[in-house]
Formats: structure tokens, sequence, C-alpha cells
């Protein structure tokens, strides 16, 4: 059985356009620096096939180069599957394992409420803000990493959704 979790943007999420050396039939991957960190932009969805191998290549370039503190802005990702999933905790395991930390941007509730219950959250350093991503890879500065369990409690309080009978 094959999971797939889609989902839109809202109107007023925060809308950019980068152009993209790296693509695959499902995302697009964009690669940039920030104080030494690498910031790797996904923008489409992140599915078995050739999207999670391309995030797997380039993850695994970076940790041979020891490029091994990076960012993986999430922002632009309509939709991840379990291969999807896969691949995340794949680039975890493979920056980790270079002696580096990969961290994850959104400000996407769905992909808040993925790691939730993929219980994923346990496992990525989680953050709504790219500059307190940044700072977190800095240990002179002070930042707070997005608190899942802050997310958790918040959906508890909102009302169920009215299915229709």
């Amino acid at each position: 059985m094959r999971f797939y979790y889609s989902w839109r943007a809202s109107a007023d999420a925060k809308k950019e356009v980068y152009a993209s050396p790296t693509t695959a039939m499902d995302l697009k991957l964009n690669q940039r620096e920030t104080e030494g960190i690498r910031i790797l932009d996904l923008h489409g969805r992140l599915v078995i096939g050739e999207s999670e191998a391309m995030l797997r290549t380039e993850i695994s370039a970076l940790a041979s180069v020891k490029a091994v503190n990076v960012i993986l802005n999430l922002e632009g990702v309509t939709g991840i599957d379990d291969d999807g999933l896969g691949a995340l905790v794949f680039c975890w395991a493979r920056i980790a394992s270079s002696g580096g930390a990969l961290k994850l941007l959104s400000r996407t509730r769905l992909h808040l409420s993925l790691m939730v219950v993929t219980k994923l959250a346990t496992v990525f350093e989680f953050f709504r803000n790219e500059q307190d991503a940044v700072d977190s890879f800095f240990p002179d500065r002070v930042v707070r990493p997005y608190d899942i369990l802050e997310f958790v409690e918040e959906q508890e309080k909102r009302p169920a959704p009215d299915h229709p009978k």
C-alpha cells in the first residue's frame, strides 16, 4: 500500500520562483548558500522515482565534499509519498554520518502534521523561519526551534471539521 500526502499552499503563502539548476519530472531543486550553510529549496512533489532519487543524489554529493550543514526548505513541496519520506530520512542519516546536521524549514501546517503523524518530528529539527534555521548551526546564537508540541496542542484546540453526511 502506498501513501501520498498532498496539499496546496494558502493564498497568503510566500510565493517565490527559483531558477533551478536541477529538475526532475515532479521536483525542482535549487541550491544556495547562506553564511556557509547549504539551503536546498524544493518545489513540486517529493515522490517515488526521479524526484526522490534526485534529492538523495544531491545530498550524497554534498556529504562527499563535506558540505554537511544543510537546510531542506520544504516551502514549495506540494506532495510527499512514503518514498519521499524515506528520502528525507536518508538525507538526515547521510548528512549525520558525515558529521553534519540536516534541518527542515517550512511554515506549512500540513508539513508539520505529516511530521507529527509519521513521528519524524522526533528525528528532525524543524524551523518556520529561515534565519532561525541558519542561526541554529552557530552555537553562539540563541535560537528556539519550532516546538512541535505547541503545534499538536494547537491542533487539539481547533474544532473538528464538519463532514457532510
